[in-house]
Protein backbone atom coordinates (compact mmCIF):
# COMPACT_ATOMS: atom_id res chain seq x y z
CA UNK A 1 0.00 0.00 0.00
CA UNK A 2 1.39 3.45 -0.94
CA UNK A 3 0.78 6.66 -1.61
CA UNK A 4 -0.84 7.60 -4.93
CA UNK A 5 2.59 8.34 -7.15
CA UNK A 6 0.61 11.19 -8.86
CA UNK A 7 -0.11 12.86 -5.45
CA UNK A 8 3.92 12.60 -4.60
CA UNK A 9 5.29 14.10 -7.80
CA UNK A 10 2.50 17.08 -7.63
CA UNK A 11 3.71 17.69 -4.11
CA UNK A 12 7.61 16.90 -5.15
CA UNK A 13 6.96 19.60 -8.29
CA UNK A 14 5.83 22.24 -5.47
CA UNK A 15 9.40 23.07 -4.85
CA UNK A 16 10.95 22.73 -8.22
CA UNK A 17 11.68 25.26 -9.99
CA UNK A 18 9.41 25.20 -13.24
CA UNK A 19 11.81 24.13 -15.94
CA UNK A 20 12.88 21.34 -13.61
CA UNK A 21 11.67 18.41 -13.92
CA UNK A 22 11.52 15.08 -11.57
CA UNK A 23 12.70 11.53 -13.14
CA UNK A 24 9.85 8.50 -12.32
CA UNK A 25 12.54 6.79 -10.80
CA UNK A 26 12.85 9.70 -8.23
CA UNK A 27 8.93 9.95 -7.62
CA UNK A 28 9.01 5.95 -7.23
CA UNK A 29 12.13 6.37 -4.79
CA UNK A 30 9.99 9.20 -2.36
CA UNK A 31 6.84 7.61 -2.81
CA UNK A 32 8.58 4.37 -1.18
CA UNK A 33 9.96 6.45 1.43
CA UNK A 34 7.35 8.53 2.54
CA UNK A 35 5.02 5.34 2.45
CA UNK A 36 7.66 3.74 4.93
CA UNK A 37 7.43 7.14 7.31
CA UNK A 38 3.88 7.06 7.53
CA UNK A 39 4.13 3.07 8.62
CA UNK A 40 7.07 3.95 10.82
CA UNK A 41 5.46 6.79 13.27
CA UNK A 42 1.55 5.04 13.05
CA UNK A 43 3.40 1.69 13.99
CA UNK A 44 4.84 3.77 16.88
CA UNK A 45 1.33 5.40 17.63
CA UNK A 46 -0.20 2.19 17.63
CA UNK A 47 2.03 0.32 19.65
CA UNK A 48 1.03 3.10 22.55
CA UNK A 49 -2.43 2.86 21.66
CA UNK A 50 -2.11 -0.63 22.21
CA UNK A 51 -0.37 -0.46 25.95
CA UNK A 52 -3.05 2.16 27.00
CA UNK A 53 -5.87 -0.59 25.66
CA UNK A 54 -6.71 1.95 23.16
CA UNK A 55 -8.22 0.83 19.36
CA UNK A 56 -8.05 4.40 17.47
CA UNK A 57 -4.84 6.72 16.94
CA UNK A 58 -5.37 10.06 17.06
CA UNK A 59 -3.46 13.40 15.73
CA UNK A 60 -2.00 13.63 19.28
CA UNK A 61 -0.28 9.84 19.11
CA UNK A 62 1.03 10.85 15.71
CA UNK A 63 2.22 14.04 17.48
CA UNK A 64 3.78 11.76 20.57
CA UNK A 65 5.21 9.23 17.88
CA UNK A 66 7.27 11.90 16.27
CA UNK A 67 9.03 13.29 19.16
CA UNK A 68 9.95 9.61 20.28
CA UNK A 69 11.12 8.75 17.61
CA UNK A 70 13.38 11.73 17.47
CA UNK A 71 11.26 13.87 14.57
CA UNK A 72 10.99 17.03 17.65
CA UNK A 73 10.70 19.16 14.44
CA UNK A 74 7.93 17.67 12.64
CA UNK A 75 6.28 16.72 16.23
CA UNK A 76 6.46 21.11 16.82
CA UNK A 77 4.86 21.74 13.80
CA UNK A 78 2.60 18.66 13.51
CA UNK A 79 1.29 20.08 17.10
CA UNK A 80 0.61 23.78 15.70
CA UNK A 81 -1.16 22.34 12.51
CA UNK A 82 -3.31 20.27 14.65
CA UNK A 83 -4.08 22.84 17.37
CA UNK A 84 -5.01 25.43 14.44
CA UNK A 85 -7.48 22.25 13.04
CA UNK A 86 -8.79 21.55 16.14
CA UNK A 87 -9.62 25.39 16.74
CA UNK A 88 -11.04 25.87 12.86
CA UNK A 89 -13.04 23.04 13.61
CA UNK A 90 -14.86 23.99 16.82
CA UNK A 91 -15.35 27.49 14.76
CA UNK A 92 -17.34 25.71 11.86
CA UNK A 93 -19.18 23.69 14.61
CA UNK A 94 -19.87 26.87 16.62
CA UNK A 95 -20.89 28.72 13.12
CA UNK A 96 -22.93 25.94 12.43
CA UNK A 97 -25.26 25.49 15.71
CA UNK A 98 -25.75 29.55 15.42
CA UNK A 99 -26.94 29.41 11.84
CA UNK A 100 -29.34 26.64 13.13
CA UNK A 101 -30.99 28.43 16.21
CA UNK A 102 -30.96 31.66 13.47
CA UNK A 103 -32.99 29.82 10.94
CA UNK A 104 -35.50 28.25 13.82
CA UNK A 105 -36.56 31.82 15.07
Amino acid sequence: MSLPIANVGRIMKQVVPGSGKISKEGKQLMQECVTEFISFVTGEASAKCHKENRKTVNGDDICWALSSLGFDNFAEAISRYLYKYRLAHTHREQNLLSNNNNNKD
